[in-house]
């Protein structure tokens, strides 16, 4: 009998085991968002290019067309990351990316992911509380407070806007007025909100369509329509506005224009970009 159940046993465990593996969270197995390859772009030469300009502007993921670029918060939920903990993981962990200071902003200057860690990852001690007297502070042996030790690492959810470097020109190969994204920037927010935004790194956009094609963003209207954030990007599907054009004074607009006249002057640049494709087709 004994010899029965040390067989029996051991079997029902490995055909749990075995089971729990084959278990599927879907009605199909899904193939092929992982294996996705970003839209090549058109090819460009340098004498097709009619006119260009070249903006910098602030996607914040607080208004509600950007949220699908914000969730979740924290880690992963069902295979879904926000695009902050994605660009994170990939140039720290996956080291699939890489990455450039936030000044200048040419690609020029190249980080290592330990460099990365530094900018968000900090260590301090606490003095700790008493068990017996909450309101006391724990001692050492010798009389001395008992300090504890606290690592503060990476929270995706401190990264509410993103900047992206971006060019606009007219291609007269093709008649079109098209834009691509050089690089996006993350922003993290500091401890003390008043100090405002840090710049974290730069990514080189072309590099990391490869990256954002495989992973996908939830969709409110159709989640079997999977759409990846490279399909965002590529569609325009998000909200910003521009904070610099480039200048010989290499000046954002908050340099030299304040509050409303700020808007206004983003306005401007904005429009003058959809003015001039207008001019273009007028007969």
């Amino acid at each position: 009998m004994s010899f029965l159940k040390a067989i029996i046993i051991p079997a029902v465990f490995m055909t749990s085991v075995m089971s729990a593996q084959s278990v599927l969270d879907n009605v199909y197995v899904r193939e092929t968002l992982p294996a996705r390859k970003p839209i090549p772009y058109a090819p460009l030469r340098e004498a097709d290019v009619l006119w260009k300009k070249r903006v910098w502007r602030i996607i914040d993921l607080r208004e509600k067309i950007n949220l699908p670029l914000f969730y979740p918060i924290q880690g992963e939920i069902n295979g879904l990351k926000s695009l902050s903990n994605l660009l994170y993981k990939a140039t720290t962990e996956e080291v699939s990316l890489r990455v450039y200071s936030d000044y200048p902003d040419d690609f020029t200057v190249e980080m290592t992911p330990g460099d990365v860690i530094k900018r968000v990852s900090k260590e301090d001690s606490i003095p700790m509380k008493s068990q017996v007297d909450p309101s006391l502070d724990s001692l050492n042996a010798d009389g001395t407070l008992f300090y504890k030790k606290i690592k503060e690492e990476f929270t995706p959810s401190r990264v509410k806007k993103f900047l992206l470097k971006e060019e606009w020109f007219f291609d007269k190969q093709r008649s079109v007025l098209d834009v691509r994204i050089l690089g996006i920037c993350p922003l993290y927010e500091m401890e003390d909100k008043e100090k405002g935004d840090r710049y974290l790194f730069w990514v080189y956009f072309p590099e990391a369509r490869k990256v954002l094609a495989n992973h996908d963003v939830f969709n409110r209207s159709n989640p079997s329509e999977r759409r990846s954030f490279d399909d965002i990007f590529w569609k325009r599907q998000f909200s910003s506005y521009i904070v610099k054009e480039e200048n010989v004074y290499d000046r954002t607009i908050a340099e030299y224009k304040k509050g409303m006249d700020a808007l206004l002057e983003a306005q401007k640049i904005k429009d003058e970009i959809i003015i001039f494709e207008h001019d273009l087709w007028e007969f």
